[in-house]
């Protein structure tokens, strides 16, 4: 049996004919940028999310960089990051120009450890960036009772989180602003790059769209020295027509994540935590540990099991953050994970044959 580590045949074929009319109904408008899809996605997504303003740009990191330059963090300030997150996540804040400052995670969940966030804060700290990594929200309150005492921003940057909760609450409507990232792999996908930003802030939102939009709030004005990220009508319309079933694929993604976890039952792999009403985790990936990941990955892969290694370098250890002179064994939480997580598959459309092998075969490695 051969299995991907994902593969979204089932998802688009289940709605070929509606994304067929979504793309003939935008090359028929003649509109491409920032037309009538995009602001009805806009208004979709706000609704989902729970806030009052989604504002479409080009990509999830474009999403967080905005926060930032709309927030005024610049040269000479700092944001607490996690250490083990995607790269994007440090880069919106390098692109700023201020300094990304890692905090470690907890080894058992991967978000950032809140025990751990006071003793990174100095007088240069303007913001925390609580990223719900693989689909599982970070500990807001936490991260929130921090922020007030400290006079931070918030921003979540949930990239891999569409539709999951926190205490019953949807993420992206959790902190100041927002940012999620729509690239095809993540559980709501376009069909090419996009992203957005959700906040319940109006000015905040105001100069987001602004600033998107090379600095302008409307045509040939332009107020704030700007860039040109814009969700575009094609990747909207797409949006718009997978929305409405976001909740039934993750719900299927849960499904398959209780049989790895009740399934799953070898030593030298360690599962992580199953969802909850207080952590609902909708499962952009499912994450295992093993001391001897490339083996695994060899053996899974010699067995027809497709699986990614999310993330196999650290960002302190990446060349691109060499300036940064932190050395190895300096951050040693995210050079574990880094060594020792696997994905393995998890996707809408997985059957219930396809995830019995992929139990089977886990169990059987040693």
């Amino acid at each position: 049996m051969n299995i991907p580590f994902a593969d979204f045949k089932v998802m688009h074929g289940e709605l070929r004919d509606k994304l067929d009319a979504a793309y003939n109904a935008v090359v028929d408008s003649s509109y491409y940028i920032q037309g009538t899809q995009c602001k009805a996605f806009e208004e979709e997504y706000a609704k989902y999310c729970g806030t009052k303003h989604a504002i479409g740009v080009a990509t999830g990191l474009d999403a967080i960089y905005l926060i930032l330059r709309s927030m005024e963090i610049g040269e000479g300030d700092e944001v607490i990051v996690p250490s083990n997150t995607y790269i994007a996540t440090a880069l919106a804040v390098s692109y700023c120009g201020a300094l990304p400052v890692f905090v470690e995670p907890e080894i058992e969940t991967y978000n950032i450890d809140v025990k751990r966030i006071e003793e990174k804060i100095t007088d240069k700290t303007k913001a925390i960036i609580a990223v719900h990594l693989q689909g599982r929200p970070a500990d807001m309150d936490g991260v929130r009772k921090i922020a007030d005492k400290y006079g931070l921003k918030v921003i979540e940057d949930a990239a891999q989180a569409h539709g999951s909760k926190y205490k019953g609450i949807r993420v992206g409507s959790l902190s100041d602003a927002a940012a999620f990232s729509f690239y095809p792999g993540k559980n709501l996908g376009a069909l090419g790059d996009g992203g957005c930003v959700t906040t319940n802030d109006d000015e905040l939102a105001a100069k987001v769209r602004a600033i998107g939009n090379y600095g302008s709030d409307y045509k040939y004005h332009h107020i704030y020295k700007g860039t040109n990220s814009r969700l575009d009508e094609m990747q909207a319309a797409f949006l718009r027509v997978k929305l409405p079933h976001l909740d039934r694929w993750n719900e299927r993604r849960r499904e398959i994540a209780a049989r790895y976890l009740a399934e799953i039952n070898n030593p030298v792999i360690t599962l992580p935590p199953a969802t909850n009403d207080e952590y609902e985790h909708i499962y952009h990936v499912f994450v295992i540990r093993c001391d001897k990941r490339d083996e695994l990955e060899k053996y899974l892969a010699d067995n027809g099991i497709g699986t990614v290694k999310h993330y196999p370098i650290p960002m302190h250890m990446q060349e691109a953050y060499a300036d940064l002179n932190i050395p190895e064994g300096s951050l040693p939480i995210a050079e574990k994970i880094s060594a020792t997580v696997l994905s393995i598959p998890m996707y809408y459309g997985m059957t219930e044959e396809e995830v019995s092998y992929v139990i089977e075969k886990i169990n059987a490695f040693e």
